[in-house]
């Protein structure tokens, strides 16, 4: 393969990344290209010594969106950083997914949980202004002692949930390292 080709194949592969992204790590692969070619490769040792564009590609794009979830950490973001991991193998598919989904069900659960004992009071309320004549003070109190309980609730899921990110986002980068640390094909 040729440095023209390999650098077409890594721009196309980037296309996710703005074109200042794509123009600055281009030029970083040119370069790895001059500094090469003065020492008296060719071309094609120069593409073998880096490894395929298309790996490359992914490899940079999970660093891309984990730089992203550091910097700003939505859910959206979060998301997308594992889909660029899980990208770099079927190993990490298997592996990574499944807990993935589970820890996140599990999120969603203990949140909608939470903000439903937060607001039990409120169904008595209405159940009282509905049917005036079946309120029970036990009501009343069960409801006050659920939003209460509502409370540690979210407490906890608040402090789970970014233990979670937190979590989610060191696998990422440690995986990275340990894909690119098994993917170096320099000498």
């Amino acid at each position: 393969m040729t440095k023209n080709k390999f650098l077409q194949q890594l721009n196309a592969s980037l296309k996710r990344l703005s074109e200042k992204e794509r123009a600055d790590i281009l030029k970083d692969y040119e370069e790895h290209f001059t500094f090469g070619l003065e020492e008296g490769k060719s071309e094609e040792e120069i593409v073998a010594s880096l490894g395929s564009p298309a790996q490359i590609a992914k490899e940079l794009l999970a660093d891309y969106h984990i730089e992203k979830v550091t910097a700003s950490a939505t859910t959206g973001n979060v998301f997308r950083a594992i889909w660029a991991v899980i990208g770099l193998g079927f190993f990490n598919l298997v592996i990574v997914l499944g807990p993935a989904i589970t820890l996140a069900a599990l999120i969603f659960s203990g949140w909608v949980l939470g903000i439903s004992f937060l607001g039990s009071p409120l169904f008595v309320i209405v159940d009282t202004i509905l049917h005036p004549n079946t309120f029970l003070l036990f009501n009343l109190f069960i409801s006050l002692a659920l939003c209460g309980l509502g409370y540690f609730i979210v407490i906890a899921m608040l402090f789970l949930t970014k233990l979670a990110k937190n979590g989610f986002v060191r696998y990422l980068k440690f995986n990275i390292a340990l894909v690119k640390g098994g993917f170096k094909h320099d000498k």
